[in-house]
């Protein structure tokens, strides 16, 4: 396996980059690395080459760049460089913690789309309470705007990576709405329910409501690029301002609080390792023809390393491989 790495995208590359893989390589020992960017700066990180191999360039993309005029115009970037030597067949992914946008465009205009996929989407495995398991939701962001036909793509492709990347058996998949009725929704939601209903290689089961989406009903979510994302900065500000709210409630309180605290110390961090999405990998951009996988932009070594092992359980399943035979037969 080889995993071209944008050793320059995030807020703390190349650190972060270099020592996750670092980690990984411990782990893996038939991933082969490829890290594009600045050596000198690579190399301060950097213990031994041992499969792994640096390609320089000076050229990186900024979080600020416009996504696709930086695609077309860096051409020595390195995440340009890392998403060419996927499309050449020089590396089998993708892996980048830099600009979102930048890294979809270098999905869709460089490494390319499975034919049949007018839209890939972005999916992440996002926890369920009380559960080390999770579920797999698309489209986060990939797309503003979307068909009904679109969301029924996105679930064949989710309830492939939920069977193939998560194991799950005949995953359950549930189109995010605004109520559980078949009747509920707007123009968008009430066809693609009709067309999910009638998709007999997808275990459906209806709408879902985002209150329930953590509980764990269904392995598969899917919903329009602009609505999903919405929903996944609402989890994310959530939990983070559920745990700021339970800080000061240890500190306003006192010492019997703060004795509380400390006997609570282990299940506190258990549930924030609970809710810690990270440990489930990147985000991926489904749908292309090899995986390219975003890390979040303040992903430190144990989550580079975590979205490395998503990659290569990827790679091992040939879950991309499955997606094209599947679509090339229609």
């Amino acid at each position: 396996m080889k995993i071209a790495v944008d050793a320059m995208g995030g807020d703390y590359a190349p650190e972060a980059i270099v020592k996750g893989v670092m980690l990984a390589r411990e782990k893996f020992n038939d991933i082969e690395f490829q890290l594009y960017g600045k050596e000198a700066e690579i190399r301060k990180y950097l213990t031994d080459d041992r499969n792994i191999t640096i390609i320089h360039t000076d050229e990186k993309i900024n979080s600020d760049d416009e996504p696709v005029k930086a695609i077309r115009r860096k051409k020595q970037a390195s995440m340009v460089l890392a998403a060419q030597a996927v499309k050449d067949g020089r590396a089998d992914a993708i892996l980048s913690a830099g600009n979102t946008g930048a890294l979809l465009a270098a999905g869709l205009f460089v490494v390319g789309r499975i034919k049949g996929i007018e839209r890939p989407g972005l999916m992440s495995t996002l926890p369920v309470i009380g559960s080390t398991g999770g579920f797999d939701m698309l489209d986060l962001g990939a797309n503003a705007d979307n068909k009904p036909e679109h969301l029924v793509k996105y679930a064949i492709l989710g309830s492939y990576y939920a069977e193939n990347v998560r194991k799950v058996a005949q995953p359950k998949v549930a189109l995010l709405n605004n109520g559980t009725e078949d009747s509920k929704g707007n123009e968008l939601t009430k066809k693609a329910f009709e067309l999910l209903k009638a998709t007999p290689e997808i275990n459906f089961i209806g709408n879902i409501e985002a209150r329930e989406i953590l509980e764990g009903r269904a392995d598969v979510v899917v919903t329009d690029g602009f609505t999903g994302n919405a929903v996944l900065k609402s989890i994310e500000g959530t939990a983070l301002s559920m745990m700021k709210l339970l800080k000061h409630a240890i500190l306003d309180s006192g010492v019997k609080g703060k004795m509380g605290a400390l006997l609570l110390k282990g299940g506190l961090k258990d549930l924030k390792n609970q809710m810690d999405y990270s440990k489930h990998g990147g985000a991926v951009l489904f749908g292309l023809k090899a995986p390219v996988i975003k890390a979040h932009g303040s992903s430190k070594e144990e989550a580079v390393y975590a979205t490395i092992k998503q990659i290569h359980t990827m790679l091992e399943s040939r879950v991309v491989e499955k997606l094209v035979a599947h679509f090339e037969e229609e």
